[in-house]
């Protein structure tokens, strides 16, 4: 539910928790996480008294954003797959809209007016295949099993974590190195365990993988610039 206060816009949602919590979307926008019997004073008590916060974390966003681009689908222009970046060619036949072959996108020339709905469509694909792998191996590790794996449009989220353990992954996440890739997986599966960010989820994250802080940090700093 979209509400506002003062000068803040934010996006309400109600949830059966105790305590209040505030994020910074990827997209910029304000989301407040509220329990369901809080009156709309109650959240405004909270707003007011994070406004610092708020500030702060949207001029961190500005900054972190001047990484994102925008991409044109010409011959040579440059795509992400997995961290590293590779040329796009235009060719006139071939069975697929795209194909990653010798280094390079191949994307059939007739589909340039609808290349973006292609592209998603690849990295969805091959998306799923790396992060399902990627996520059994960490699974093992870790002693949890998700009823599912998903890649799919989740706006403005990495990953999620339903509470049947069901795990979700935007279609980006193709983008990413596979490093980091590990960072997010690992981070859903933490929650199969544990629903919210707390001490004892960390400490589950930081048993598998010692480094997640440097990861979390380059993906906060880097996230902006894996788009189309």
């Amino acid at each position: 539910m979209n509400s506002s206060y003062k000068d803040i816009d934010y996006n309400l949602r109600r949830s059966d928790r105790k305590t209040a919590s505030i994020y910074i979307e990827r997209d910029g926008r304000i989301s407040v996480l509220a329990p369901r019997a809080w009156t709309d004073i109650q959240i405004e008590r909270v707003l007011e008294r994070k406004r610092p916060w708020i500030y702060r974390g949207l001029a961190e966003w500005e900054d972190l954003n001047t990484a994102r681009v925008t991409r044109e689908f010409v011959n040579g222009e440059g795509f992400l797959y997995f961290g590293s970046t590779y040329r796009l060619h235009l060719i006139e036949k071939q069975k697929d809209p795209i194909v990653f072959k010798n280094g390079y996108f191949q994307m059939r020339s007739d589909v340039a007016s609808s290349a973006y709905d292609a592209f998603k469509e690849f990295y969805r694909e091959k998306g799923l295949t790396k992060i399902r792998a990627r996520v059994r191996y960490y699974q093992a590790k870790m002693g949890v099993t998700p009823s599912a794996v998903k890649v799919l449009d989740l706006k403005n989220r990495w990953a999620s974590c339903s509470p049947n353990g069901n795990l979700n992954f935007h279609w980006k996440c193709a983008m990413a190195p596979i490093k980091i890739l590990d960072y997010i997986a690992v981070h859903e599966l933490g929650h199969i365990k544990y629903k919210r960010h707390t001490e004892a989820f960390w400490n589950c994250v930081d048993k598998v993988m010692p480094d997640f802080r440097e990861r979390k940090d380059w993906l906060r700093r880097n996230g902006a610039g894996m788009d189309l």
